[in-house]
């Protein structure tokens, strides 16, 4: 089969055929009709994702929507012809979505949600688990909460958006110039970073409390402004991007809690991969109803492409999650 694969770190992906793989005992073999490009896998590609544990040969994508060719052993709830979606590969030993066929846990699927495309499918997992792992799992949104979602128009923070307002809460999101309307048509009022700091917002929007939940999807300084801007006592900020050095006094004179959110950890490890594929039929009925839906860039790439598709992403310039047609 032709797969994309990673010969060394920094090096430029290529296209090679590789042995097609075989669905063994508790996986499920699928055909690959489309992977979405995070930027997680730029930095894996760069070298520059140690978390990943990624070594070179490999072949990248985390996300995958395909449809199911076989089952193996062991496996219940799935047959051939299911269309399906899922965080499956790219980390670790696990093999990724960048490549025509993919056997894969079956804990790690689930059905694709009959009112998107492939595409639309395909661009959503990584950000679907983070950000209910972050929201649901460890703060608990609930309706008459005020969200507080750091960057979100972005890939994770445009999901976190839409589920924080499935659940029932108010919702607050910053972003740059360009995304405030992006940031309002998902139904959450814009705050533009660039032009009011915390201290400014949480006085206007909060009355000075703070935000029940602040769910930071950018890291660095903005983690330091979740921690000044969360709810005295009762607030709780998440973040997946936890990396470097952070004082935690602006939490601690609030009284307020955090939550390190690591979506790659079941597929490292092996536990908890049943709540992924848990979390992505309740994505599905949320995408189903109406609820939840991914924003996609228009620009359509190949396995040939792949480069041009990474590029775009870790430029930053990308008008939503990008996807790679990996067959028709």
């Amino acid at each position: 089969m032709r797969a994309v694969v990673l010969r060394e770190f920094g090096a430029p992906l290529r296209v090679d055929e590789i042995d097609q793989p075989t669905a063994g005992t508790g996986q499920v073999l699928v055909r690959i009709v489309a992977s979405g490009v995070n930027p997680l896998d730029t930095k894996i590609q760069a070298g520059k994702a140690p978390h990943a544990r990624v070594q070179p040969p490999a072949v990248l994508g985390l996300d995958l929507a395909g449809v199911v060719e076989a089952v193996g052993p062991d496996v219940t709830g799935f047959e051939p012809g299911d269309e399906v979606y899922g965080l499956t590969g790219g980390v670790g030993d696990l093999q990724g979505s960048l490549a025509e066929y993919a056997a894969v846990d079956a804990r790690l699927l689930a059905r694709k949600p009959r009112a998107l495309s492939m595409r639309e499918a395909a661009a959503l997992p990584l950000a679907l688990i983070t950000s209910w792992e972050g929201l649901i799992d460890r703060a608990g949104v609930h309706a008459g909460q005020k969200v507080l979602v750091q960057g979100g128009a972005g890939g994770v923070g445009h999901v976190a958006v839409q589920l924080a307002r499935s659940r029932g809460a108010e919702v607050y999101a910053t972003g740059g110039p360009s995304s405030l309307p992006v940031i309002e048509s998902l139904g959450a009022v814009p705050i533009d970073y660039t032009a009011v700091g915390a201290e400014e917002y949480v006085a206007r929007y909060t009355a000075g409390q703070g935000f029940d939940i602040v769910a930071d999807n950018v890291g660095g300084a903005t983690l330091d402004a979740s921690f000044a801007a969360v709810r005295t006592y009762h607030g709780h900020v998440v973040s997946a991007l936890g990396w470097g050095s952070h004082s935690l006094a602006p939490l601690s004179f609030r009284g307020a809690t955090y939550s390190g959110v690591f979506t790659l950890l079941p597929m490292l490890t092996g536990q908890g991969r049943e709540h992924h594929g848990e979390i992505l039929r309740e994505g599905a009925a949320l995408a189903d109803a109406g609820a939840l839906r991914p924003r996609l860039d228009p620009r359509h790439f190949t396995l040939d492409t792949v480069g041009e598709a990474h590029a775009l992403v870790a430029g930053g310039t990308a008008a939503g999650k990008v996807v790679i047609d990996v067959a028709g």
